[in-house]
């Protein structure tokens, strides 16, 4: 890992760790569970947002007036817009989505459940997002699974399966590349 990607982590995971035992000593888990997927959808869908937590041309108190804004608007709770406050006036917050990543991680790990990120070649049905629901559960030791999917049509069929560090790659794209690299081998 890169020195700039582990300070960063670390930025982020002290942050998570401070919000995460206020929120569990006040009990609103659940409003910063909210507060996590609102920012996580922010940061993925507007370009704007990203810009305003990475540029260095925003001064501290604009970062911090922007932010105090957008979190009353999105409706963030008091703990979660003070902390973006206190981020802003320290000029930390470039590390909101590992922030964001590390909280999601603490409040699954807190509710005893595992997240899978399952990438398909088309949508699952609600049957086939259970069946596999149902066998991660299986392999996850009884812990709930939460899924997280994703549609590549690069992937032709099968799936991509990462739960923790496992990765199940059961994809046709694989598959043809796998068989690929025997030919080189043979020939």
């Amino acid at each position: 890992m890169s020195a700039p990607a582990s300070i960063s982590t670390g930025i982020a995971a002290r942050y998570a760790t401070a919000i995460f035992e206020l929120a569990k000593e006040d009990k609103s888990l659940d409003a910063v569970e909210k507060d996590v997927d609102a920012l996580d959808a922010a940061l993925k869908e507007s370009a704007d947002f990203r810009d305003l937590i990475h540029s260095p041309v925003y001064s501290r108190d604009a970062q911090g007036q922007a932010i105090a804004a957008l979190g009353k608007k999105m409706g963030l709770s008091g703990l979660v817009i003070n902390t973006l406050g206190l981020m802003a006036s320290k000029r930390r917050l470039f590390v909101l989505p590992q922030l964001v990543q590390t909280l999601r991680e603490q409040i699954a790990e807190d509710k005893g459940e595992v997240t899978a990120e399952v990438t398909s070649a088309k949508a699952l049905t609600k049957a086939q997002s259970d069946k596999l629901s149902a066998a991660l559960k299986k392999a996850a030791g009884g812990k709930t699974v939460k899924i997280n999917t994703a549609v590549d049509d690069s992937l032709i069929g099968g799936l991509v399966v990462k739960l923790g560090s496992k990765m199940i790659d059961t994809s046709i794209r694989s598959k043809l590349a796998q068989l690929q690299n025997t030919m080189k081998e043979v020939g």
